[in-house]
């Protein structure tokens, strides 16, 4: 029987991570991932599962982008194609490796992750008006393929590269968003394909976090929809000290039970 309990919480966990990605065009992915890989569930298991649900919250919350006029087309462009083909090489590489052996990595890369978005609340540069494909393609196509290994992270290291490299913050994290609707179907495409060919030895157990994933997707679908109004309204500082010291908190943790340094 479906444990009931598992879905409420990844209900809340849902919410709260799609409220926080609304407003700083980060954090669902990462969050939703380091609690599902702290419950136990395996990295490759995790990716799949967080971007499963990402189809519907990343759907909806294009949607409010593009309604409240925070999408940049040619960005979005190079974003998607560029996130896509990183995002499937991700997913591809994450299906062959043994779960056991990657997850201290992957928790040392949401560690990372955790740095960097706190290190994005003291680097807001000046504003440009254009980005050069040259390094908005190459940045897409890394953040594509590390959001596919870790579950999380296209936010992080996209929305603050764009804004640190002085890109007006509302449309990068509205534009971001919106891409990341894409990269996020190709990376379940990928998963599945896997899955369906048989490459994916580990996949089989995957329907086994059916309630997380429907928290998850439940959770976020109604945060989603408002993301448009939360970017320019939010107050973003202090969410986003919240969410990297949860993060670097967590990740921290696993770390160290890894280690065996807490003795557990």
């Amino acid at each position: 029987m479906p444990d009931l309990s598992e879905f409420w919480i990844f209900l809340l966990v849902g919410f709260g991570a799609q409220l926080i990605d609304g407003a700083l065009g980060m954090g669902y992915g990462v969050i939703s991932s380091v609690v599902l890989l702290a419950s136990g569930v395996p990295p490759a298991h995790t990716s799949a599962s967080v971007h499963s649900a990402k189809l519907f919250t990343t759907a909806a919350s294009g949607m409010s982008h593009l309604f409240h006029g925070n999408v940049d087309r040619r960005l979005f462009l190079i974003l998607a194609i560029a996130g896509s083909a990183g995002g499937i090489a991700g997913a591809l590489f994450l299906t062959q490796v043994s779960g056991k052996t990657i997850r201290p990595y992957v928790f040392g890369y949401l560690l990372i992750m955790g740095l960097l978005i706190l290190w994005r609340c003291w680097r807001e540069g000046k504003e440009r008006q254009f980005m050069p494909g040259g390094f908005v393609g190459p940045l897409g196509g890394l953040g594509g393929f590390l959001d596919a290994v870790g579950g999380g992270g296209w936010g992080p290291v996209v929305t603050s590269s764009l804004i640190g490299a002085g890109a007006k913050p509302r449309l990068v994290i509205g534009t971001v968003n919106a891409a990341e609707f894409v990269v996020t179907c190709a990376v379940v495409a990928a998963f599945v394909t896997t899955l369906l060919t048989g490459m994916w030895s580990e996949g089989s157990g995957l329907l086994d976090h059916i309630m997380p994933v429907a928290g998850l997707i439940l959770g976020g679908l109604p945060a989603a929809a408002v993301a448009g109004f939360l970017v320019k309204h939010a107050p973003r500082r202090p969410i986003t000290i919240s969410v990297a010291l949860l993060v670097i908190t967590l990740s921290s943790y696993d770390l160290l039970r890894s280690a065996g340094a807490l003795g557990i």
